[in-house]
């Protein structure tokens, strides 16, 4: 999927199945530890040499992984698009110092996430959402992953099949095309396996740091399925809870409403009532076009943004159009319609997480309770 109209070009690789999502029990801290092998020596080059090749062609590394799925890119000039293509799909030797570096990085990494409040609490709510047991309730930031089940997760979910490759800035599609693939036929392919499905359940996740004077609380519901009506529903949220401080936000599978207080009892009856009141006409109204705004905004956020936007899009739906169908897309959702998904959205089982100064913070049967 390419666009011609960005000044500077950013190229990404996503591996739908390379996310912590898809990590088998013995495998726990994979896709963490393997996004830290991203550009290491491989298909004959050392990592200084990839290093020293994204330099050279003015490119800046691009590296991200989550739940759902890794990405590798870069951003450079538009001249030099097609350069490094192959540096996103280099079937990695696995050297031994590679593998150390990469496990210290993912320490370091895992260490900082887990004195962050705000990420705890989205590692905990996953655990609520899914199950703490699950693969997608599992913490992404873990640690101690062996070096075989390191080896074997990014063998099964490194493959081009099912991977997809996004560009901006890049004024001849079909030679883009014809390029890559040529650059790419060496690359490993893997399997056609598709990518685990989450599977939402809803529940409550916990931490509790005593003394601490304040308390982050999210609660979340099972989204409805698109994006579009779950960035409105997380709109309505941000809309109706703006009083109380709350605010909306989307995750993978579900959609929800945040808040923080020194008070969290307090702020939890804040939600909660805010939540009662997101059926109304004119907050639907208004979510609707701060989530267009939002949207179009992401579009026009720089060429890494607009890659971003065009890969979430060609996994969910197949395709992505441009920005007039965004718009177009935003503008057909009816009241009735948004009425609908947040009919839907709250009937299912809420997932509530909490960090912090929470002896005051209600249990999830009563916040369930408190919705009804």
């Amino acid at each position: 999927m390419s666009e011609a109209a960005s000044s500077t070009s950013t190229v990404t690789l996503s591996y739908p199945k390379a996310g912590s999502s898809n990590e088998l029990l013995d495998e726990q801290g994979a896709a963490l530890a393997n996004k830290c092998m991203a550009f290491m020596s491989g298909s004959g080059m050392s990592t200084r040499f990839i290093y020293r090749a994204i330099e050279d062609a003015g490119g800046v590394p691009i590296v991200n992984a989550d739940r759902t799925k890794s990405t590798l890119g870069y951003t450079v000039s538009p001249d030099n698009a097609t350069k490094l293509v192959g540096l996103l799909a280099v079937n990695c030797d696995m050297e031994k110092w590679d593998i150390r570096d990469a496990l210290e990085q993912a320490a370091t990494e895992a260490e900082v996430a887990n004195s962050s409040a705000q990420i705890v609490l989205t590692e905990n709510l996953y655990a609520a959402a899914y199950g703490p047991q699950s693969p997608a309730g599992r913490p992404f930031f873990s640690t101690g992953v062996s070096v075989d089940a390191l080896k074997a997760f990014r063998e099964r979910t490194y493959g081009l099949n099912g991977a997809v490759l996004s560009a901006t800035g890049i004024p001849d599609h079909s030679a883009f095309c014809a390029e890559v693939g040529e650059v790419l036929s060496a690359s490993h392919v893997g399997s056609a396996d598709a990518a685990a499905p989450l599977s939402y359940i809803g529940g409550e996740s916990r931490v509790a740091v005593p003394g601490s004077g304040y308390a982050h609380v999210a609660l979340a519901f099972q989204s409805p399925g698109s994006s579009v009506l779950a960035n409105i529903v997380k709109c309505v949220f941000d809309v109706v809870g703006q009083p109380s401080g709350a605010s909306g936000f989307t995750g993978d599978g579900f959609v929800g409403i945040y808040g923080g207080s020194a008070s969290p009892g307090g702020i939890v009856d804040s939600m909660t009532s805010a939540i009662k009141t997101a059926t109304s006409g004119d907050a639907i109204k208004r979510a609707k076009g701060l989530a267009k705004a939002e949207a179009l905004f992401a579009l026009d956020g720089g060429s890494t943004s607009l890659a971003n936007v065009m890969t979430a899009s060609v996994l969910e739906t197949g395709t992505f159009s441009g920005p007039a169908d965004v718009a177009k897309a935003y503008d057909a959702v009816t009241e009735s319609q948004v009425k609908s998904a947040l009919t839907s959205v709250l009937k299912s089982n809420p997932s509530l997480a909490a960090v912090g100064d929470i002896t005051s913070v209600p249990y999830h049967a009563t916040v369930a309770s408190l919705l009804k």
